[in-house]
């Protein structure tokens, strides 16, 4: 158990049940799409790391969930997905009154895996 998982599990402990049944659902579409990834917490929000980098924010609000960020690339791939879904910069605000598109959340999770690795591969090529 790394440092943040003890912050993670008090954040989800403080939300109402159908806040916690959607952040859960969240948590496990990122697990699933990004396997190996790192509780991290911030902002004080969950989130979670890979390779030592953040990958994705999750949070809870009054009457929404979000996940964040969204990159330009990705609001551009998936807009289509998207539509009908708040956006704010790069935040994906999922209303409580919808069920979670698990699978739009799991394409968007790897796409943002391969953004990262994709920075790290051009970290290296600059040095």
């Amino acid at each position: 158990m790394n440092e943040a998982t003890p912050k993670v599990k008090a954040y989800f402990a403080k939300l109402p049940d159908h806040a916690r049944r959607e952040l859960r659902a969240l948590r496990d579409a990122i697990r699933e799409a990004a396997p190996g990834v790192v509780d991290t917490f911030g902002y004080g929000i969950p989130g979670y790391m890979l390779d030592g980098r953040v990958l994705i924010w999750y949070a809870a609000w009054k009457k929404h969930s979000s996940i964040y960020p969204l990159s330009d690339a990705a609001k551009r791939k998936f807009a289509k997905q998207l539509d009908g879904y708040e956006m704010s910069k790069g935040t994906l605000r999922l209303p409580h009154d919808q069920p979670i598109p698990v699978s739009l959340i799991k394409r968007i999770v790897k796409f943002r895996v391969a953004e990262l690795k994709a920075r790290t591969t051009e970290d290296r090529d600059d040095d």
